[in-house]
């Protein structure tokens, strides 16, 4: 493919010390990093990260211009380490993509191919972007839990913020494996949404900190899928049963957590990390392998609205008030 072959991508840009500026805009193909894998992207998807790479947020984003999209799903055009081979289906997800890498709000990305995944048998491309980064970081949170020994019949998992990208996919990747979910929502009108995904009870998130106070609350979960952090996390540790796993992965609520160590050394409860970015290769194919199979959502249908290009505009708002139910897809001309 020649380098100047043109294609349309959202470029976000500097305008004054701390204003940005987003427009869809012609760029060509030798505007790409380097990199010996080019892929013509057709879905791509709206996460958290996104919007405030697109808004110029500095924690993810500092060289402008910059095209957003953590996550990015196409056809493989060609590869100069031999990793693939053209016409070949992948997924990208994690790694610098769409952080100081241009990323999936292009109509094609250029990237190492080691950050690249080929499509399981059992996913459509389109597929691939309603999990996305979302739900592929629910189903490692899920696997982490597994690993750690939490069974289905051991007691009820919490999910909090459930209603959310990594939240909505959770509870239902857990209820397909036979787990009883309850779900924690600030959004009391979404309780038939996640009954539908497969929640056994839907609590309002205030439920989750109630009596949050006290070094130790009553015990109750057997696990934790949580993606807000903050006093919800520290409550969803408190209220964790004996020798139960608590996965974290989201900041939303805050960064801090204040909490003190009577559940670890008294209740020997577990608390992991989830990365998603940086996941080893074969942890990552292991993951998408059990998305594309027994452990592919129920009801893709239901969590994804797609947008063009040039419906991220309104999108973007609604995500960062944290408006957003479920994932948002987007289709690459």
């Amino acid at each position: 493919m020649e380098s100047s072959t043109q294609f349309k991508a959202v470029v976000v840009e500097k305008s004054g010390d701390k204003q940005f500026v987003r427009a869809i805009r012609e760029r060509s193909i030798a505007d790409l990093p380097p990199g010996d894998l080019l892929v013509r992207v057709h879905y791509s998807s709206l996460n958290y990260k996104d919007a405030l790479s697109a808004t110029g947020h500095p924690g993810v984003t500092r060289q402008f211009p910059h095209t957003p999209g953590i996550d990015a799903a196409g056809v493989v055009v060609s590869c100069e380490s031999g990793a693939f081979v053209a016409g070949e289906q992948v997924i990208v997800t994690g790694y610098d993509l769409g952080m100081e890498t241009d990323g999936g709000w292009g109509q094609y990305i250029r990237i190492p191919s080691a950050w690249a995944v080929r499509l399981p048998a059992g996913l459509t491309l389109r597929e691939a972007m309603t999990i996305g980064t979302a739900g592929f970081t629910a189903a490692l949170s899920i696997f982490k839990l597994a690993r750690a020994g939490v069974k289905p019949d051991d007691g009820e998992i919490l999910v909090t913020g459930a209603t959310g990208g990594v939240g909505s996919i959770a509870v239902s990747i857990l209820s397909r494996a036979g787990y009883r979910v309850v779900a924690a929502t600030g959004k009391a009108s979404d309780e038939t949404f996640l009954r539908n995904l497969g929640a056994s009870e839907v609590i309002p998130r205030e439920k989750v900190t109630e009596g949050s106070d006290r070094p130790m609350m009553k015990e109750r979960w057997a696990g934790v899928v949580d993606v807000v952090g903050g006093e919800t996390l520290a409550a969803a540790v408190k209220s964790t049963r004996y020798g139960g796993v608590v996965t974290c992965c989201g900041l939303v609520g805050s960064i801090d957590l204040i909490m003190n160590v009577y559940p670890f050394i008294l209740r020997g409860v577990s608390l992991l990390g989830i990365d998603s970015v940086s996941c080893p290769a074969g942890t990552r194919l292991q993951v998408w392998e059990k998305l594309a199979g027994e452990w592919k959502p129920g009801h893709l249908a239901e969590v994804v609205t797609e947008v063009p290009l040039d419906g991220l505009e309104e999108k973007i708002r609604t995500i960062l008030q944290g408006g957003i139910r479920g994932r948002v897809i987007v289709k690459l001309p």
